[in-house]
């Protein structure tokens, strides 16, 4: 990382903006991972857009170089940490409102659960899955976040994001390429920085009893006692993760202080004092040992951030 960064970041940023070497356990949600270079927190458009224009003039790699964070619920970083920039939005990012009737206009950095609650509020459906997904609406976009029979894909009316040679572009929902656990975010490095959400007038009591019900489905059948990224694997097509790992005796399979958990084969937790690579290293033994029991290859929906052994 360039020894000039910071001192050209403090011309664009507050200094209590651009913390050194945080310890990105802080942000994820599986409690693990060691220091970034720089974590810098952008509440603003136009801010978002000084720094983008600097990294740009910088040479700087979103992903090699500099991440954009959402709620860090999806993401595995390396102990030895991250050798570039985190980018944290927050402020406006993290606002969501009622844009017209039947529209809610979502910042990237909005958590799920208050777009679910505003809708509910509101007497608006069809947002009522992503109440319990863990993170935030850009995060959400990106994977095409989905549970419980619904999906992002069904609600985003389009989405606003700045483009790799820092133009905003707003893509529709014919243009987002959503798929599962996938979307057009996974090929183009842009940086999502809102979205508008259609949803349906709906009965306020049942929105939130819908709501309910899903949580109670949540607390019965998953780890969320535990450290977690959620879903550790992707579904299969015509299986699913959890029933796999469990057929391949790998329940409360054990790395370190990581877990494929008891509750949910299909989660991996942190039952405490796991390193990075003991969830890294328990990953790659569930994929190998499903593969040796069923021919099934399971692919992570965690993203990997840092240096991993191979």
């Amino acid at each position: 990382m360039r020894l000039d960064l910071y001192d050209r970041l403090s011309g664009l940023l507050p200094e209590e903006n651009i913390i050194k070497n945080e310890d990105m356990s802080r942000h994820t949600t599986f409690r693990v991972g060691g220091p970034a270079d720089y974590f810098v927190k952008i509440d603003n458009s136009g801010s978002l857009n000084e720094v983008l224009t600097l990294f740009r003039e910088m040479g700087l790699k979103m992903q090699e170089d500099y991440y954009v964070l959402g709620n860090g619920s999806n993401l595995l970083v390396a102990d030895s940490g991250y050798r570039g920039v985190i980018v944290s939005l927050c402020g406006e990012f993290a606002e969501c409102e009622i844009e017209s009737p039947c529209i809610i206009r979502a910042g990237a950095a909005a958590l799920n659960v208050a777009v679910a609650n505003l809708a509910r509020d509101n007497s608006l459906t069809g947002v009522e899955f992503a109440h319990g997904i863990p993170g935030s609406i850009g995060g959400a976009l990106v994977m095409n976040a989905g549970a419980y029979g619904g999906e992002m894909k069904q609600v985003v009316k389009s989405v606003t994001a700045i483009d790799e040679e820092g133009q905003e572009v707003v893509l529709s929902s014919d243009e987002l390429e959503f798929g599962y656990r996938t979307s057009i975010f996974k090929k183009k490095k842009y940086v999502i920085t809102g979205c508008l959400i259609e949803l349906n007038n709906g009965d306020k009591a049942e929105i939130e009893r819908v709501m309910n019900e899903l949580k109670e489905k949540r607390i019965s059948k998953q780890p969320l006692e535990y450290p977690s990224a959620g879903s550790t694997f992707k579904r299969p097509e015509g299986y699913f993760a959890g029933k796999l790992i469990e057929d391949a005796g790998l329940r409360g399979y054990t790395v370190g202080g990581a877990q494929v958990s008891e509750k949910h084969c299909g989660f991996v937790v942190n039952k405490g004092g796991a390193k990075a690579d003991d969830v890294y290293r328990l990953i790659a033994d569930v994929q190998n040992k499903v593969f040796e029991a069923s021919g099934v290859k399971l692919s992570p929906e965690v993203i990997l951030l840092g240096d991993f052994d191979a």
